[in-house]
């Protein structure tokens, strides 16, 4: 969880303080633009890889390997000397992140009995909010107070005390854990992951100062081409070896493939939206950084007690339809503050923005920790790094493709030649427009996630386990409804072993920890 806070506080730390280091380091916006693209381009790209890696060597391992290189490339980008130097140093913290980041997710995945995950996720859905709370809010004050004449460097430097502490605490209490199953690193689906992703992004990045040039097109065209050759490949060497980066047969779990397309889109609306709102808080209504940032806690704040509440207490009782009503929650938010943006114009004050952004943010939260619940709910065990992995790299490429969109419905609509006198209104309109585009794309989720189960797996199983053997058969036929005939029975297999508990140790789990997990289990359903 520290190390998770430490990557959602990076991410929501740089974007309120980019108008100061543009200023401060005399980056051009295309510099600036890598500065939060090229870290998400890292990320995705990574992302697969760092998954499989953890499921080959150990997650801890790999945990602790990704920290402490995020800690290091968080130095370098504060001491970076120059733009070109910062560009780099965010490179690499991407590709460290993308180290770190799937472990979390996958030792959470092999720690955890069923019916316990929804509280783990619940609390790294609050998690999640706190990141959002203290991101802006942290950027804001360090880049106002400017410490020790450093200006924005100190967001950087602020991730060395956190991922020393996360270091520490993992070596100590993380167990190891690997796949089963004797995996190989899949070079060839490696090579095909990366090129695919950069042959998308980086014109999606640059095209717009380039001019949107013929080149860029062909290549986003080719891009897909790769993909179809990766997915050719992948099904070939899972005949071949069973080592695939991209374990193909998860999409066959209509939980995940579902839950995969509306992270995509989803990291859409939100690469598009928090980088237009920073620049119309200080660039278009010409407000500090320490304004901006403060004004954006009542969306953070609402983000983390609708994540809280939506695992523990809706989404077992009322199902997708709680992610359903999250979408139209948020929309609904973003609509109420294009009115009051259009209304209010360059006069808006913060407290006027308090109720869209309260809206805004009790809708993210409600999507947010209950959709990794969703996505993972059927996978195996073993494929618990491929998973997570493709779930966040999917979110970042998702994200990107917003950052790139962001030169066509925000800059796209802004004049190449402004007097000092038109920036701030032609910014101002230009986040209006966006936001009709974050609406739209809103609506898109919201039809994408009727292809969700209509309940998480988990919640289910630990239905099952707390009932008894006879209904957990009961809730696997319920669940067959849902998720298919054939992954309905292996649920409906699970919650028979759950019930039983007859001495049986959960899942071939190889850690001690996790076999007394298991006997607590037993002696559980014993007493019950």
């Amino acid at each position: 969880m520290a190390a998770a806070f430490m990557d959602l506080v990076d991410v929501t730390i740089v974007n309120i303080a980019i108008p100061s280091i543009q200023k401060d380091a005399g980056a051009t916006f295309s510099q600036i633009q890598w500065i939060t693209a090229g870290y998400a381009l890292a990320f995705a790209a990574g992302l697969i890889t760092g998954g499989r890696l953890g499921d080959i060597h150990g997650r801890k391992r790999l945990f602790l390997i990704g920290v402490g290189g995020f800690t290091i490339a968080s130095a370098l980008c504060g001491f970076a000397a120059n733009p070109e130097m910062l560009v780099a140093s965010r490179f690499l913290q991407g590709g460290m992140a993308a180290m770190m980041v799937p472990q979390v997710l996958s030792i959470v995945h092999a720690t955890f009995p069923a019916h316990e995950r929804g509280k783990v996720f619940g609390l790294f859905g609050a998690i999640v909010g706190l990141g959002a709370v203290s991101g802006p809010l942290l950027g804001a004050l360090l880049t106002e107070w400017n410490l020790f004449g450093l200006e924005w460097r100190p967001i950087f430097l602020i991730n060395l005390p956190v991922g020393i502490a996360a270091l520490l605490l993992g070596r100590r209490f993380i167990t190891e854990s690997r796949a089963p199953k004797a995996l190989k690193l899949d070079l060839v689906g490696v090579a095909l992951v990366t090129l695919g992703l950069l042959m998308l992004l980086y014109p999606l990045t640059r095209g717009r100062e380039l001019g949107w040039p013929l080149w860029g097109y062909a290549s986003m065209a080719g891009a897909f081409a790769v993909f179809a050759a990766l997915v050719a490949y992948e099904r070939r060497k899972a005949t071949r070896d069973g080592s695939p980066l991209i374990e193909l047969s998860l999409f066959r779990v209509k939980s995940f493939a579902a839950g995969i397309a509306v992270q995509t889109v989803f990291g859409v609306s939100l690469g598009i939206f928090f980088l237009v709102w920073t620049l119309y808080m200080q660039i278009g209504l010409g407000w500090s950084p320490l304004h901006a940032g403060l004004t954006g806690v009542p969306f953070s704040l609402a983000v983390s007690t609708a994540a809280g509440m939506s695992v523990q207490k809706l989404v077992p009782r009322f199902g997708r339809k709680v992610l359903q009503a999250g979408a139209l929650v948020m929309a609904a938010g973003v609509l109420i503050y294009l009115w009051e943006a259009h209304r209010y114009g360059l006069g808006i004050a913060s407290w006027q923005m308090a109720l869209p952004l309260v809206v805004m943010g009790a809708g993210m939260g409600l999507i947010v920790a209950p959709l990794t619940d969703a996505v993972l709910s059927g996978v195996p065990r073993e494929h618990a790094g491929s998973a997570s992995g493709l779930i966040n790299t999917v979110q970042q490429m998702g994200n990107a493709l917003g950052l790139g969109l962001v030169s066509v419905v925000f800059y796209g609509v802004i004049p190449d030649h402004l007097v000092r006198t038109q920036v701030r209104p032609a910014f101002v309109h230009a986040f209006q427009h966006a936001l009709w585009w974050v609406a739209a794309v809103l609506g898109v989720i919201f039809l994408l996630m009727s292809a969700l189960p209509k309940r998480p797996a988990q919640h289910l199983e630990g239905q099952s386990e707390d009932q008894g053997e006879g209904q957990g058969e009961d809730q696997g036929e319920g669940q067959a409804e849902d998720q298919g005939e054939g992954q309905a029975e292996e649920r409906a297999d699970v919650s028979d072993e759950l019930s039983a508990a007859a001495g049986r140790e959960a899942d071939d789990r190889e850690l001690a920890d996790e076999r007394e997990l298991a006997d607590e289990r037993e002696l559980a359903g014993r007493s019950g």
